[in-house]
């Protein structure tokens, strides 16, 4: 019997016509990449701790992890940058005996004039209307009612009530204070950036003359909540994540603690990159500072499949940085994982004010330190480069070999799509040496075939521009049947991943005058 059935009995005898119906050479390639947030709920949320939920949209977060909760926050950011992407959620509780993050502002005296006066909580804009005559404490429970107002704030505020208008005359010696405590409590809360009239007198917003508004400690009119306390375990959130597929997670701590955490899953020993578990993924994280502070962190770093987005003084917080980071990053890798993820904006974030943006100097400084950086676009935060916090070698050399993110996920592109071809051509297969004389429709396999089939598979790879250089993959491809296991076929696979257009370098050699082309002849 020539053709190998997986069905049709070779002894029936019954009549007359038996057909069976094998998709093995009808299948094609196709990933679904779904991508994981991570992040705390609030007290109230419905959602289950440690459990991965499928989620849709911000208002489906909201309630499932508590209004003003970062992971309901990073949902709505990620989903104005990823719109269609699966995507899972995990949420832990707050850290037991944790207390949350708070800033108090001091706002002293009468307008002079009217005017709108914005604050802006973790990249979210509150302006109050001021008019002439106001007074701090005015002031002050004005704008602690416009944030309260807003369900899915970040923080609560809150102010004394001002005095009626029989009270004390105004003058520059009445003051008020508006407290802002992070809905969220932990460490994480001590992310959120309370910044005043970000914008500036250009963008319409200003402290009306009369009045001054001075901070809690060292009166800046920018600057972060503080006092949060408690840190999470991540153990229990990795065990939720189980040998499930993410292929892009958003962590929104970078701390030592959670990155090396998120580090030991993700490596390729006994991690999701390992041969025995080949789930792959990648994560992204962000983390402000100055670039003397993002240096010394980056150093300390080195995962292949963890990339931290380094920003300057900025309103947004870091974990909707890394939220649209990831939503970025996963609607161009999905649709192509070689092509460089530079020049696309991330929806939502805003860049840092002038003067406080990096310079070449620094971000090329970054980019040496395992740092991803931005740069600003048009009055948008855009990626300049995603790069993996990978950079030495086991001896702790210099190893640029996965410096971009292009690298682990065209790898895993790559792994995938072969492996989906060997399984559903080959699953139920027998192995014989090459030359053995079977016959045809026979389901029997040589290392000959599959060479044949993994060059195919190459050439398919690189009309999709994934890969490169055919001939020398043919050259240097070896497949061969174990000596020990006859039941085993070993590969070495050689695949040029496809590069990138990072650099243009041009020389302008310039003349004030070419001569003819007679005297250049001559």
């Amino acid at each position: 019997m020539p053709v190998s059935f997986e069905r049709i009995p070779a002894n029936i005898r019954v009549p007359l016509f038996y057909a069976e119906i094998s998709a093995r050479q009808a299948a094609y390639f196709q990933l679904l990449q779904p991508t994981l947030l991570i992040g705390p709920m609030m007290e109230g949320g419905k959602a289950n701790p440690y459990e991965p939920i499928l989620v849709t949209d911000f208002s489906q977060a909201a309630g499932l992890f508590g209004p003003g909760s970062a992971l309901a926050d990073m949902v709505g950011m990620y989903r104005r940058n990823d719109l269609v992407g699966t995507l899972w959620c995990i949420a832990h509780p707050e850290p037991s005996g944790s207390t949350a993050a708070h800033l108090t502002d001091t706002i002293e005296g009468t307008a002079a004039a009217s005017g709108v006066a914005a604050v802006y909580l973790g990249g979210e804009r509150y302006a109050v209307t001021i008019a002439q005559g106001h007074t701090g404490p005015q002031v002050c429970a004005n704008l602690a009612a416009l944030i309260n107002s807003d369900a899915f704030a970040l923080v609560t505020a809150e102010a004394p009530e001002p005095p009626p208008p029989e009270g004390p005359p105004t003058g520059p010696g009445v003051s008020g204070t508006i407290s802002y405590t992070a809905k969220n409590r932990g460490s994480i809360g001590n992310e959120i950036m309370r910044t005043w009239n970000w914008r500036g007198i250009t963008g319409g917003e200003m402290v009306p003359p009369g009045l001054t508004v001075t901070a809690e400690g060292d009166g800046e009119l920018t600057g972060m909540l503080q006092g949060g306390a408690g840190v999470i375990d991540m153990a229990p959130i990795i065990e939720a994540m189980g040998d499930d597929e993410y292929d892009f997670i958003c962590l929104p701590y970078s701390d030592p603690a959670a990155l090396d955490a998120i580090q030991e899953e993700m490596n390729d020993v006994t991690g999701r990159w390992a041969w025995s578990r080949q789930i792959y993924g990648h994560v992204f994280s962000a983390k402000m500072g100055d670039p003397g502070s993002l240096q010394a962190f980056g150093v300390t770093r080195n995962d292949p499949h963890c990339s931290v987005l380094g920003f300057a003084e900025s309103p947004t917080v870091s974990w909707r940085r890394a939220a649209a980071l990831t939503g970025q990053a996963a609607s161009s890798l999905r649709i192509d994982p070689a092509r460089p993820l530079q020049t696309l904006v991330m929806v939502g974030v805003q860049p840092p004010r002038r003067g406080f943006r990096f310079r070449l100097a620094d971000s090329n400084t970054l980019l040496y330190s395992g740092v991803a950086t931005e740069y600003e676009a048009a009055g948008a935060a855009a990626i300049q480069r995603c790069i993996t916090t990978y950079q030495r070698n086991v001896w702790n050399q210099p190893d640029p070999s996965w410096l971009d993110v292009q690298t682990p996920a065209t790898l895993a592109y790559i792994i995938r799509f072969l492996r989906q071809r060997i399984l559903q051509k080959f699953g139920r297969h027998k192995l014989a040496n090459d030359g053995t004389p079977f016959g045809f429709g026979q389901a029997i396999v040589t290392p000959r075939l599959i060479k044949a089939e993994l060059i195919a598979a190459y050439d398919e790879l690189m009309s999709l521009g994934i890969v490169e250089n055919i001939d020398a993959y043919k050259s240097f491809l070896i497949v061969e049947r174990d000596q020990n296991d006859p039941n085993r076929v070993n590969v070495l696979l050689p695949p040029d991943l496809i590069n990138q257009l990072r650099i243009f370098a041009m020389l302008v050699e310039f003349r004030l005058q070419y001569q003819s082309l007679q005297a250049i002849a001559a």
